[in-house]
């Protein structure tokens, strides 16, 4: 069962994906608070010497760039911040809540642990990743420790392949039925169905009722318009850099995949919510996407 892009395995790249969200939250710090739809002070601090030279280009070429992100091309890159925006309010309101730990699957680059520290209040969050990836992340924390502080952060070094994550959570000091905020951002759509639910069938088993995991989706779409062929193309080009697309799912069928794995929807927000929501700059979210927080019943 191949849970995640092959190469990923073999390799000690950080994931492309993983670096374009990264950028598109660096290069959002050039604008005004205000016109911001996150902030991450962090995120340039995890970028690669390519990935700090694009942020460049962006800003030198601001002008045009703010012409494009008016355009459904650039639509992927605002649906990455304003799902990066949803997920945050949702982790906001359930820290306030008490939820008693945080776990973030396929973390990347994701710098929550830092920017919610005061709310966590010294409650754990662990960090799930692929062994380079979670090293590389690990060491860029080490090297900035003015930036990072003191946080506690518990990193899970896992092979999506061959580890059980029920194992490796546990051996990470992960406290089973605890109520749990599990962030599963970005990865779904490079997994096939039957790892999906796996996935949800273990976090079932391990969190506690009342628990809240906030996902993204993408469903194919296909309206006739232009705008397709360039949605065929990225899709495309997902496969050429290693990560294909592999997993699509309908909103009005999402409710129905979760509920039969115990988990009840809380907020689905779509392309035209999200944009409606977070966005700023009449800047529009890709249609092929959206995102749901679903409770543990």
């Amino acid at each position: 069962m191949r849970l995640t892009p092959r190469e990923l395995h073999s390799t000690d790249r950080p994931s492309s994906t993983a670096e374009a969200t990264t950028i598109a939250r660096a290069a959002e710090l050039h604008r005004p608070h205000g016109q911001r739809i996150i902030t991450d002070d962090f995120a340039p601090l995890f970028l690669s010497t390519a990935g700090r030279a694009a942020v460049g280009v962006l800003r030198v070429g601001a002008p045009g760039f703010r012409a494009l992100e008016r355009t459904e091309l650039a639509a992927p890159l605002t649906f990455s911040l304003c799902r990066h925006k949803f997920i945050d309010v949702h982790l906001a309101s359930a820290l306030d809540d008490g939820v008693d730990q945080v776990v973030i699957l396929g973390a990347g680059y994701d710098s929550r642990a830092y920017r919610f520290a005061t709310q966590l209040r010294g409650r754990p969050v662990h960090e799930v990743d692929l062994a380079p990836l979670s090293r590389r992340k690990a060491a860029i924390v080490a090297r900035h420790p003015e930036a990072f502080g003191g946080t506690a952060v518990r990193r899970v070094e896992i092979n999506f392949r061959t580890d059980s994550l029920a194992e490796r959570l546990l051996e990470s000091g992960f406290t089973v039925g605890a109520r749990t905020f599990v962030v599963w951002e970005g990865v779904s759509m490079y997994l096939d169905r039957e790892a999906v639910e796996q996935t949800l069938a273990t976090l079932h088993d391990v969190v506690g009722k009342g628990s809240v995991i906030a996902i993204d989706f993408w469903h194919t779409v296909g309206s006739g318009q232009p705008i397709d062929r360039a949605r065929r193309a990225i899709t495309r080009a997902f496969t050429l850099i290693g990560e294909p697309l592999t997993f699509s799912i309908a909103p009005d069928s999402v409710g129905k995949l979760l509920g039969s794995h115990g988990f009840s929807i809380d907020d689905l927000a779509d392309a035209d919510e999200l944009t409606a929501r977070y966005s700023t700059g009449n800047r529009p979210c890709e249609r092929s996407t959206y995102v749901v927080a679903a409770r543990r019943r």
